[in-house]
């Protein structure tokens, strides 16, 4: 569940609850997170871009030509849910980075510690540098 949506349930005074492990329930089989063609980036974080966030975000796709149609987003703990995917990047923001085969990873603190911090965004574009 989004994180809009677990806030539109609170606003209507509706507990939701999330556990912690699913896969020990009997009979669970976890949904495979299935990302449409057109992704070429994933942003894994445990907060979605928002305002100058997700400007500076744009900012960083438009440098390795790539659009906002072509990146998504998805919570560190939905990373395990995974399926077929043509993704051509990851990017860990603000959470411990996993090992993807032949996806290109980046590796920086949450947005909103990247945005404004010029030794934060050189350290994110000498990685981006470093596959071109």
């Amino acid at each position: 569940m989004s994180h809009q949506e677990q806030q539109y349930l609170q606003e209507m005074g509706i507990q939701c609850y999330e556990l912690a492990h699913p896969e020990r329930l009997q009979g669970y089989a976890t949904p495979r997170l299935e990302l449409p063609e057109t992704c070429q980036l994933l942003l894994v974080s445990p907060l979605i871009p928002q305002g100058g966030n997700a400007e500076m975000f744009e900012r960083v796709l438009k440098s390795i030509n790539l659009s906002l149609k072509q990146a998504l987003h998805i919570y560190p703990q939905q990373l395990s849910q995974l399926g077929n995917h043509q993704l051509e990047w990851v990017w860990f923001a603000g959470c411990e980075p996993a090992e993807i085969d032949k996806v290109k990873a980046l590796n920086s603190p949450l947005l909103t510690h990247v945005d404004g911090n010029n030794q934060q965004r050189r350290a994110l574009w000498q990685q981006i540098c470093a596959y071109q």
